[in-house]
């Protein structure tokens, strides 16, 4: 029984443990999407209609992904919600959620466990998905419709 026990709480503890770990990460990454990214001469950017109070939408379930590693993969585990400007942008951002999930996995499942655990990591891969994001959907409503895209959760085993 004492073994039964010390299992249980070994186990919980360990969860205790990656929670904080993942917290840590999350709130440690920084954020550095205020700053507009360097673009190449020539380019334009497409701009999100800035115009209206921030609304969030909120993405159904978490993305759960494998991340591959040097060592060994891990699991992963993002909470998302979109951040964008306005009734029109959030009805289109709602319309367009299996579009929205898709891309945002595909930027997900492209990342590494050293990419993740580097001191920008999330900030990089937060600011990759929300690009990602705003082409599909550029291509789509003729605009780009999400300003950010936010993390709200995230774990990694």
């Amino acid at each position: 029984m004492n073994k039964k026990k010390l299992i249980i709480f070994a186990g919980i503890g360990l969860v205790v443990v990656l929670l904080a770990v993942g917290g840590w990460m999350f709130l440690s990454g920084g954020d550095k999407a205020d700053v507009p990214p360097e673009q190449a001469p020539g380019t334009t950017k497409p701009q999100v209609d800035v115009g209206g109070p921030a609304l969030y939408v909120d993405l159904p379930e978490p993305f759960i992904f494998n991340v591959s590693g040097s060592n060994r993969d891990r699991v992963a585990q993002i909470s998302v919600q979109l951040m964008v400007r306005g009734d029109a942008n959030y009805q289109v951002a709602n319309n367009n959620i299996p579009l929205i999930q898709s891309q945002i996995l595909s930027t997900f499942s492209s990342a590494t466990v050293e990419e993740l655990r580097a001191t920008d990591g999330l900030t990089t891969l937060r600011d990759k998905a929300t690009k990602a994001v705003q082409d599909a959907m550029q291509k789509v409503a003729g605009r780009p419709v999400v300003e950010r895209v936010l993390f709200t959760g995230f774990v990694m085993q």
